[in-house]
């Protein structure tokens, strides 16, 4: 019924039932369109089609590899946590980042911005019960509301390393051994991407020198963290709001140009802690054999505060991306959460950027979504109970099999076939199944074949025992 029939109906002040009403509302909701529906992700967000799961599933599979390789243990958790568990660390720009929102119960939650809260939060719950070292990694997804920049977004995945329970510089070594060794499988080079290493003790030892007091320090850093972001005259002003005078503020932005030891040793001296920490380092890197990717760059300093000692940052030589990578020391976070605090180091690869960097070197890789190996396909309606058969033998056998799941003629199973890169069809017909055959085409040479339905696993398991050419 028409909107302006049911208006007729009222106003002629007929008595209709509740249930009528609801009726004439539903007839009239059906016969007015509906506007088409924002068929785009959320702004700074993705979809992932099949081609995209697959470079998705490539580089995960990069970085689980090289995970294992250096002896680390995968783990989760929730992408939805506690408000207060990013909201503490005060003085980062994260907390103002953050995807908020609050449940039916009343409980403040925070989507994921990073994951070394929440693993903070698993290592405090069960410490007494987990045996040292950990080391643990994992590929979450993770939040912020930022700025989407190319090879960065408002969501990405990022590979996560991370070592608890010693303090010493082996740590930091391991850790961006496994960072390179990562970025050597997929193909860059040293010419392509460096790695910039500093220490935060070098600020430790030198801002009180020029008239920072310590609780502005973990603030100072976060501003020097902006050096790149920001004109030098703001970041001037703010050093001198934060305690300094003019020409201090303008003495630390030299010592942050430093980028050779010989000029760190003249500012700091030579028995420095901090100058003995990166030298520690770059031997210790010489060993593994990267020392050609590392460079000495003070101006790193990671904006988070809960960073404590040597940090780090991979970066685009070419000077086209940001960050590719980063981490460093954090021994003091548990304590940030009520609990003793307990060394720590690690780092974060985001999956935006690498695909970027990849992408400016020509070093994607060609990847197939392919699902299917074989397809399977009855000629007649009534032999689908024999290719459902066919199908689940093949499948028993480990082939992967699209069995084709509604009539179709023999042209479109080629065009098919040849969408998925399958290498072969089976084809059952009326003939060859009278006499308990199936026949088999290669599509690479159009070769064919019965086989016995009987004899089906036997051809499987073989072909699938057959060196790939």
């Amino acid at each position: 019924m028409s909107a302006s029939r049911m208006g007729s109906v009222i106003a002629a002040g007929g008595r209709t039932s509740a249930a009528v009403t609801q009726d004439l509302q539903k007839d009239v909701a059906k016969s007015t369109p509906k506007p088409m529906l924002d068929l785009k992700p959320p702004r700074a967000t993705r979809d992932f089609y099949p081609e995209d799961m697959a470079l998705r599933t490539w580089l995960f599979n990069h970085w689980r590899d090289t995970a294992a390789l250096h002896g680390f243990e995968e783990y989760d958790a929730p992408v939805l946590e506690s408000e207060e568990l990013f909201i503490r660390k005060a003085g980062e720009d994260v907390s103002q980042q953050l995807y908020n929102l609050e449940d039916r119960s009343g409980r403040r939650l925070s989507l994921r911005p990073e994951m070394t809260p929440s693993l903070a939060r698993m290592v405090l719950a069960k410490r007494n019960g987990l045996a040292l070292p950990l080391k643990w990694f994992s590929i979450p997804q993770c939040w912020r509301y930022e700025r989407a920049t190319r090879g960065r977004r408002r969501e990405h995945y990022q590979w996560n390393l991370d070592v608890w329970g010693v303090d010493g510089l082996q740590v930091e070594a391991e850790l961006l051994s496994a960072a390179i060794t990562f970025m050597k499988a997929v193909g860059l080079t040293s010419a392509e991407v460096g790695v910039k290493i500093s220490t935060r003790a070098v600020l430790a030892e030198l801002l009180p020198r020029l008239g920072v007091p310590p609780e502005r320090f973990a603030s100072t850093c976060v501003l020097v963290d902006k050096l790149d972001k920001l004109p030098e005259d703001q970041i001037v002003e703010a050093l001198t709001e934060a305690g300094m005078t003019a020409e201090n503020s303008k003495t630390l932005l030299e010592a942050l140009d430093i980028r050779s030891f010989d000029a760190l040793q003249e500012l700091m001296g030579a028995d420095s802690p901090a100058v003995q920490e990166l030298e520690t380092l770059f031997d210790l890197a010489k060993a593994y054999g990267y020392e050609d990717w590392l460079v000495l760059d003070l101006s790193v300093v990671r904006g988070l505060a809960y960073y404590t000692g040597v940090v780090f940052e991979g970066f685009d030589r070419s000077g086209e991306l940001r960050a590719i990578f980063g981490g460093g020391r954090y021994n003091k976070l548990l304590s940030t959460f009520g609990g003793d605090d307990l060394p720590a180091a690690g780092f974060g690869f985001g999956d935006a950027v690498i695909v970027e960097l990849l992408k400016n070197h020509a070093l994607l890789p060609s990847l197939s979504a392919s699902p299917a190996q074989i397809v399977v396909f009855p000629m007649q309606e009534e032999l689908r109970s024999t290719a459902v058969q066919v199908a689940s033998s093949l499948r028993a056998a480990g082939s992967r099999v699209d069995l084709t799941l509604e009539p179709k003629k023999t042209k479109w199973l080629f065009k098919h076939a040849d969408r998925l890169e399958a290498s072969h069809v089976v084809i059952i017909g009326t003939s060859e199944f009278e006499q308990g055959n199936v026949r088999i085409k290669r599509l690479s040479d159009g070769e064919q074949q019965d086989v016995p339905i009987a004899e089906l696993t036997k051809w499987a398991l073989a072909l699938n025992e057959a060196p790939k050419k």
